[in-house]
């Protein structure tokens, strides 16, 4: 399994630091923000799993390797590549471009939870066969 979605970032001044580069949270904002949409772009409304369905996607690892900054103004690509879904994770690695540079390569793994007991569920059949159907 290898399906992948691009997102596309622009680099405001407030997404840097005080050298002008990227402040190191905002990548783990940018690859969330590729991942919702990645489910928007499924049909997947998170709002509705969250208080009809009563389940949430939630990071539960990350492992990312900083490789090079990004500035302001800078045009980044998120690439989000899902490699696995298990019975209630997912697996994806996601890397950050700049051009043809690649500035972050992390590993995330997703899990399914219960939005009220915070605990791990299964991922609901519907929603999985739509990921898998890819």
């Amino acid at each position: 399994m290898n399906h992948t979605f691009f997102f596309k970032v622009c680099i405001y001044f407030e997404d840097t630091d005080s050298g002008g580069v990227v402040y190191h949270s905002n990548y783990l904002k940018f690859m969330e923000r590729a991942r919702t949409d990645w489910l928007r772009s499924l049909g997947i409304d998170q709002y509705h799993l969250k208080h009809h369905d009563h389940i949430m996607f939630v990071v539960h690892r990350i492992d990312i390797q900083y490789k090079l900054p990004a500035r302001f103004n800078d045009n980044l690509i998120v690439k989000s590549d899902l490699l696995d879904i298990g019975s209630s994770k997912i697996k994806f690695r996601q890397m950050i471009y700049r051009n043809d540079e690649i500035l972050i390569d992390a590993s995330v793994d997703i899990a399914c939870i219960d939005s009220e007991k915070f605990k791990p569920v299964r991922i609901p059949p519907t929603i999985k066969k739509t990921m898998e159907s890819l």
